[in-house]
This record gives C-alpha cells, sequence and structure tokens, in this order.
C-alpha cells in the first residue's frame, strides 16, 4: 500500500492532504509549525494505515523545501520525501485549472497527486549526514556574508562618488581594514584632507601593507587634490550615512573571517575532505561549498550525468523540426555553479589538462564563459569518479580520454 502526502508549508503552518492510490482524497487539515504539528500529522497517517492489513506500507510526501527541522523528522519517521521545486509546483497546478485560482489547501492537493502520479520523476530528499549538514550551514552563511559585504561596499563606492571622490583615487579596496579605518576617521573631504602621514602609515601597518611609505605619501596627495565636491551640510550628511556603512563592513569583515575558521574546521572533519582536496582549484572554502552544495549521500547521483544536471554545468538541448541548439542551464543551483566556476577558473593554473582542454574549447570558437562551464562541467564529472571509487584526484588519469581524442 501507498500513501501521499501534499504538504504546502507557509511560515507557520503545513496545508496537509492524505490521497491514496486512486486519487480519492482521504484527509486533509492545516497543521501547526513544530512538535504539535509533526504529533497530528502521524496521528493522520496512523488513522489510515491503521485501516489496511498489508505490511508493506510506503509513506511520500511531496513539498517544496528539502531543509528544515520539520523535513528532518519526516525522514526520521521513515516516509520517503520528495522535494519539488515551487517550478514544478506551479506547471502541475497549471494542468489541473485555467482559472489561476490559488490557495494553500489546493497546493497540497497539487503535492499529494504529483508524488502520486510522478514519483518516479521528483527528487527525493538526500540522506546526507550530519558532519554534511553541518558544513552546509556554515558554509551558506559565510558565502552569503560575503555576498552582503559586496552589496555594502558598493553602497559605499556609490556614496563616495557623491560627495568624495578624491576617496575612489586614493584607496583601492573599499572594504580593506585601512581603508574603512582612514575613512571612519575622516569621512568628509576636508577631515581627509588634514590626515597627517603619521596617521596613514599607522593605518597601513595595522592592515600589514608593504611599502608603506610610498603608498601612504600616494594616499596623502589624492586625498588632497582638488575634486568637485558637496556644500559642507550636504557633505557633513553623506559622512554620516557613509561612517554607518563602515560600521557594517567592519563587522562583517570580522565575522567572514571568523566563520572562515568554522567551514575551514567542520569541512576538514568530513571523510570525504581529502579526495574533494586532491581536486584541481579546490581549497577547504571552496572545497567546503561544494561538498555542502552536492551533499554526501551516495546514492543522489545515480551517474556523473545526473551530478552535472543538478550542478547545472551540462548543456540543455532544444530541437525543433530541423532546428537543434545547445544552451546553458539558466535554472540551477546560484551557490553551486558560483563554486564550479571558480574552481574551474582556479584549475586553468593548477590542472594542464583543465588549461588544454580550456584552449581546445576557445579554438573552437567558445567564448571565455562557455569554455569555462564546459571545463567546469568536466571537472564535476571527474568529482564524481573520485568519490565513487574513493581515489585520490590524478591529473594523468582525469584527462587521459581528452588527450587521446586531441592527438587522434
Amino acid at each position: 500500500m501507498r500513501l501521499f502526502v501534499g504538504d504546502d508549508w507557509a511560515e507557520d503552518h503545513h496545508d496537509i492532504e492524505l490521497m491514496d492510490s486512486s486519487g480519492r482524497r482521504l484527509a486533509k487539515a492545516r497543521l501547526p509549525e513544530g512538535v504539535a504539528g509533526m504529533a497530528r500529522l502521524h496521528a493522520m497517517i496512523g488513522e489510515r494505515l491503521g485501516e489496511t492489513d498489508d505490511e508493506d506500507v510506503e509513506v511520500l510526501v511531496g513539498i517544496e523545501t528539502d531543509r528544515g527541522p520539520w523535513v528532518a523528522a519526516l525522514v526520521a519517521a521513515g516516509y520517503t520525501v520528495l522535494a519539488v521545486n515551487p517550478l514544478q509546483a506551479a506547471r502541475f497546478r497549471d494542468r489541473l485549472g485555467v482559472s489561476g485560482a490559488k490557495s494553500d489547501a489546493g497546493d497540497a492537493h497539487v503535492l499529494a497527486d504529483m508524488a502520486r502520479t510522478h514519483s518516479h520523476e521528483l527528487r527525493p530528499v538526500a540522506g546526507d549526514s550530519a558532519e554534511a549538514e553541518a558544513v552546509k550551514v556554515v558554509a551558506r552563511i559565510h558565502k552569503t556574508l560575503i555576498w552582503e559585504r559586496t552589496r555594502h561596499t558598493q553602497r559605499l563606492r556609490h556614496a563616495l562618488r557623491d560627495y568624495f571622490p578624491a576617496a575612489l583615487v586614493a584607496f583601492e579596496d573599499l572594504d580593506a581594514a585601512d581603508t574603512l579605518e582612514l575613512l571612519a576617521k575622516a569621512p568628509t573631504p576636508a577631515r581627509a584632507a588634514r590626515l597627517t602621514i603619521a596617521q596613514i602609515s599607522g593605518a597601513l601597518t595595522r592592515a600589514r601593507r608593504k611599502n608603506i611609505a610610498e603608498k601612504a605619501s600616494v594616499i596623502q596627495a589624492a586625498l588632497r587634490a582638488e575634486h568637485l565636491g558637496q556644500p559642507e551640510i550636504v557633505a557633513d550628511a553623506y559622512a554620516a550615512s557613509v561612517q554607518a556603512i563602515i560600521a557594517v563592513l567592519t563587522v562583517l569583515n570580522t565575522q567572514v573571517k571568523t566563520l572562515q575558521g568554522q567551514v575551514e574546521t567542520h569541512f576538514g572533519q568530513h571523510p570525504a575532505a581529502e579526495i574533494i582536496l586532491s581536486q584541481p582549484g579546490l581549497g577547504l572554502v571552496l572545497g567546503a561549498r561544494v561538498l555542502a552544495e552536492f551533499g554526501d549521500d551516495p546514492d543522489r547521483y545515480a551517474c556523473a550525468k545526473a551530478r552535472k544536471n543538478y550542478a547545472g554545468t551540462s548543456p540543455i538541448t532544444r530541437a525543433s523540426g530541423k532546428k537543434k541548439v545547445a544552451l546553458a542551464r539558466f535554472v540551477h543551483n546560484d551557490r553551486l555553479i558560483d563554486a564550479l566556476l571558480a574552481q574551474a577558473f582556479a584549475a586553468l593554473k593548477a590542472s594542464p589538462g583543465a588549461r588544454a582542454y580550456y584552449d581546445r574549447q576557445r579554438a573552437r570558437g567558445a567564448g571565455h564563459n562557455a569554455a569555462l562551464r564546459q571545463v567546469a562541467n568536466r571537472l564535476v564529472g571527474i568529482f564524481h569518479g573520485c568519490l565513487k571509487t574513493g581515489t585520490l584526484y590524478d591529473e594523468t588519469t582525469a584527462w587521459s580520454h581528452h588527450v587521446t581524442s586531441a592527438a587522434a
């Protein structure tokens, strides 16, 4: 017997529908988030299963997420949890009606019906280890804070361009410790022009810069040069906003550094760390990001192609009539593709095979991004093979097929 559950979750509740193999609704309810809601869900399922003598029972749950304590509890209960992409659910909902109507209860029905009719095509929630989940938590927040730092740095750049263009000439890295210290001390053009060599040199020394005397002179000259500006009252207003951004960036720098240590610690404790670090272009942080997004469930990817498809590095084919074209995948895990492209770029120096493969793609007319994506796609296949066989990366073995093909 198979029982199908549609679980449409919101911030504080879950709309549930139970369905049998014929598509008949057995029960529906709105359950609260937490232990009480989970207990009621188990009771609902238990009542239906108690009506049958069939000992071979499977419960399939369709839900639009693959993480969180609720999902973990479903997996722990022995249910097969199917993670449904919200875009898939929306397309499926359109098949059942064209009115455009939408409700949480209706979405629960759609998810239950998808679990009933398309369970073979839906992705079960990966059974990742606790070690991999820990890596995912710290690696994701570490990357998120880096993105936030970039956003705030751009806000700082735009503000300085509006009232203090000399700062953009004087400082190369706006999120660097010495830059933030000097801008916090002198956030207006008038105050910056009064900075002494000793003050500038002190900030550079604390930031562990080289050629301090030369750099201090260049910075002072740039800050004292003539530039277009704003009235004093406007400059003071900008200075107040800039100091707020500087305070945020200072905290972000500290927390990014702290979390990097956590990422390295958790990743170093994972059994697959040695194999991952043997891959060209992967270090502790980038390797942790790749592990976090791929997970470590040994049965999640049936083959290298399945891993490549999930990674978003493999192309998609659009064929209609006599026209056939291969295109890049635009629906993908942004965090994973970001890490894999960074790995591919680093591998151009670390791996002769990767460099030769990239050069061949460019010789065929591929642009830089397309060629780099193909390198990333090949590296994902190599990564999959190493994990499956439990072997470290070997340059000769990894690229032997492509070397032979090129020679032929």
